[in-house]
């Protein structure tokens, strides 16, 4: 492996470095008069990320149409500038009660898929559309309309594209969204309640102090950002997310007031549309954890709002251990192939995932009239991971999962016998890309839910189908008596087609696509081997046709096979040596071989947009993208007491690939990554001197600012403070020699990666004498939507990179490389 600088700090300077991190940051001054205004990147850019995404596909249930959902690219930042609260985790727009964000669809469009005939809905001009929901018959579809100051209620006819409102400007996307009964006619929605008191003002004059105390519980936390923080905070919170349950009638608009207005954190009617299972948040609130971790209840009503049972009654849960379960009854649901079935599970090691326990969860059903006793139908010797229902029956698919040996575990439980003995299907590590045998095609069934798509006795599953040489995706019958499987279909030839959805008659809906046409859908019959096009989505960049695509795999140095898909410009003449790109994000791994595997494939469409590290292509460099970084690892208690070793290896590795292919110069190449990527980035700038420059985008950099564990490390800082501090970059500032760009939106909620982090960082390498750059994004979270901010972090990331890597002078001194000219 390569050598890795020394380090010289004490873990003991740790925490004092952590006090001066944690201490409250000054503005941070611009350096450079001409830091002011957004930028543009090159014009071929702009050209790209301003041309129409291709549209969503919605499926009917029935099978018969497809709404094309358009999207938006990139909204104004003024939308993202527009008021809003942080409360509890959650971000709220005050004005129209609903969630704060820019609109991401637009338009909707009904196909019809045996005539391919186009119906434009007309949509409230001026207004963010939601997702649309189907009715359980498919005869009609629902959605949500946002204006700046409120949301309405749309319903739309699948025949004729004809929609009109169902309500007014009064309905509460803040506290949660529609469903269908199964008459296909009436919506359960949250509303505004009516009469309700202005809007909470804000005092000047502080009622008091804000104190918290802490009575001897452990309580370990995350770093959660955008908690409530004081008195005001808590009405905000009260104030936007108390809402009206009502049953709408689509046909008359009669609205039929269910209960009381409260902070309901779900409400779900039951399959056949009897019932109501409803959330409600309590008080105390905390300013520590988000609502999902608040006090809540959990009761059966009517559908007319009487109260049948009470399910669940839990305290606040800020004492559930990192990585852990809340005790009691928790994810309460219906089982979705019975009339009126709740299904919860329940903890049998106290939630804590390092306790010794025989079995960890167990599974509970409880039927209408909901007063007997619950029924007991599967013990998992691991942690519950989820449930898929299975048609025409009372049969699940039930998950668990173990997190330190990775393994999964799916059984067939049978939820009608209750000494049936569960069966197992499945048990794989959970890394095992190769072994994957898919996910169960799901249809929907006489109540409108999802559930797994039965023929005779056996279910289809559709999977990526991960192989050495790529994905190739497929459709497999799987036999629910032998779990044998049959192959229907699978991905072939120089293409890449993967199944969206099964429709009538054994005919296929896939989305196709290959280097140079971007994915289109298609109805492919099975029985016959045909395949027809339904959709004709044009090139968004026929400016990027050219591009070289080519999946690489080397070697690491310690046995341990990397991947990454090497992409080359369009104009790219062989023999060329390019500045190159490493862009990765690390991943944590038990075994060699599980880590080397591939994945993804060459024959995909390149789509490029956002601000995404592959419109270097457009500049004259070559990238290596998904660079594989992996962290190895068997006891998953120690496997970061290696980290910075593995990344440098793999790092050089990817570098020393690229030159011995002879597509790049390795004397000019640069590191980038977002989030976990640029914490990995930080670290390869100081631990070695394979890259002349790096990216580094909403990264965490200061691990004593998240003391109880990040990523998959399990330990606490006060139980491994030495791997604390010689994971945080912030601590080697003064070894980073080589230029660093950071960017960070100023509102980032990520879970560790304050926008503190960045700044912090900046300071440290720009006091020890580093060459840094620091991008601060108004209103952007961890990730950055306006198109302003887009255009202006390409600009920014291209530039840094021109004037350090691609036009910087060798090492040695020489002056190679000159601004407009490359050998």
């Amino acid at each position: 492996m390569p050598t890795i600088r020394s380090r010289s700090l004490s873990a003991a300077a740790a925490l004092a470095l952590a006090a001066t991190l944690a201490a409250p940051s000054a503005a941070l001054a611009q350096d450079d008069p001409r830091d002011s205004g957004y930028r543009l990147p090159p014009r071929e850019i702009v050209d790209i990320l301003d041309a129409p995404p291709t549209p969503a596909v919605s499926v009917s249930p029935d099978g018969t149409t497809i709404i094309l959902v358009e999207r938006e690219s990139l909204p104004p930042i003024a939308e993202m500038a527009r008021p809003m609260e942080r409360l509890a985790g959650r971000r709220l727009d005050p004005q129209n009660n609903g969630p704060h964000g820019p609109r991401r669809y637009v338009g909707l469009t009904l196909q019809n898929l045996e005539s391919g005939e186009q119906t434009e809905v007309r949509t409230p001009a001026g207004t963010g559309i939601g997702y649309p929901s189907w009715s359980p018959d498919g005869s009609k579809f629902a959605f949500t309309a946002t204006r700046s100051d409120g949301v309405q209620l749309y319903i739309g006819d699948s025949e004729t594209g004809r929609v009109r409102s169902i309500t007014g400007w009064d309905v509460n996307l803040a506290a949660g969204g529609i469903d269908w009964l199964p008459d296909n006619r009436r919506i359960v929605a949250h509303l505004v309640p009516d009469r309700r008191d202005d809007m909470p003002e804000r005092s000047v004059v502080p009622t008091g102090p804000v104190s918290q105390e802490s009575a001897g519980r452990t309580s370990p936390v995350r770093t959660y950002q955008d908690l409530l923080e004081d008195e005001h905070d808590e009405a905000m919170f009260d104030w936007l997310m108390t809402s009206q349950i009502a049953v709408i009638d689509t046909k008359t608009r009669r609205e039929k007031k269910v209960g009381d207005p409260a902070v309901y954190g779900s409400v779900t009617p039951s399959p056949d549309g009897e019932y109501l299972l409803v959330n409600r948040i309590n008080r105390p609130y905390s300013y520590l954890v988000p609502l999902w971790s608040f006090p809540e209840t959990t009761e059966v009503w009517t559908i007319d709002g009487d109260m049948v049972a009470e399910i669940a009654d839990l305290p606040l849960q800020d004492t559930v251990p990192i990585g852990g379960v809340p005790t009691g009854r928790r994810s309460i649901s219906w089982q979705a192939n019975a009339p009126a079935s709740l299904v919860w599970v329940e903890a049998l090691d106290g939630g804590d995932p390092k306790a010794e326990a025989e079995h960890r969860d167990k599974v509970m059903t409880l039927n209408a009239p909901f007063t007997g006793q619950p029924k007991q139908f599967v013990k998992l010797e691991d942690r519950f991971s989820g449930v898929t229902y299975i048609d025409g029956g009372r049969q699940a698919l039930a998950r668990e999962y173990d997190r330190d040996s990775r393994v999964a575990r799916t059984w067939l439980v049978d939820f009608s016998q209750t000494r049936a003995e569960p069966r197992l299907v499945e048990e794989r590590n959970i890394q095992d890309r190769y072994a994957d045998p898919g996910t169960p095609v799901t249809t929907r069934n006489e109540f409108g839910r999802r559930v797994a798509l039965v023929d005779g006795d056996s279910i289809f599953m559709r999977g990526r189908g991960a192989t050495p040489k790529g994905d190739r995706p497929f459709l497999h019958k799987m036999s629910l008596q032998s779990f044998d499987k049959t192959e229907l279909w699978r991905n072939a030839g120089d293409n890449y087609e993967t199944v969206v959805d099964l429709l009538p008659g054994m005919r296929v809906l896939t989305s196709y696509e290959t280097t140079t046409t971007p994915p289109n859908y298609y109805v492919r019959d099975l029985a016959r081997g045909t395949r027809e096009q339904i959709t004709d989505f044009p090139n968004p960049h026929p400016q990027l046709t050219g591009i070289k695509k080519e999946l690489v795999t080397y070697d690491r140095g310690d046995d341990v096979t990397l991947s990454a898909t090497l992409y080359l410009p369009p104009d790219y003449r062989e023999g060329q040596e390019l500045p190159l790109v490493v862009w990765a994000y690390p991943r944590e791994f038990n075994d060699a071989r599980t880590a080397g595997q591939i994945a993804g494939s060459p024959h995909r469409f390149t789509r490029i947009g956002g601000y995404s590290h592959l419109f270097f292509l457009t500049q004259g460099y070559a990238v290596m993208d998904g660079a594989t970084m992996p962290v190895i690892g068997d006891d998953p208690e120690t496997v970061n007491d290696t980290f910075i070793e593995q990344i440098v290896a793999a790092g050089d590795a990817a570098v020393r690939f690229a030159a011995e292919r002879g597509v790049a110069d390795a004397d000019r190449a640069a590191v980038g990554g977002h989030s976990y990527g640029a914490f990995m980035t930080a670290h390869l700038l100081a631990a070695s001197d394979t890259f002349r420059a790096g990216i580094a985008r909403s990264g965490a950099y200061n691990r004593t600012l998240t003391p109880f564990g990040f990523q998959s490390e399990r330990r606490t800082f006060w139980q491994a403070p030495d791997v604390y501090f010689e994971l945080s970059p912030f601590m080697h500032a003064d070894e980073i020699n080589e230029p660093v760009l950071l960017t960070h939106g100023m509102i980032d909620n990520n879970s560790g990666t304050f926008p503190m982090q960045s700044e912090r960082m900046y300071h440290a390498i720009k006091g020890h004498g580093g060459t840094v750059r620091l991008v601060m994004l108004p209103y952007e979270s961890h990730g950055y939507r306006a198109r302003e901010s887009v255009m202006h972090v390409l600009a920014e990331m291209i530039d840094w990179l021109d004037e350090h890597v691609k036009y910087a002078e060798a090492r040695g001194g020489d002056a190679r490389y000159e601004a407009g000219e490359e050998d």
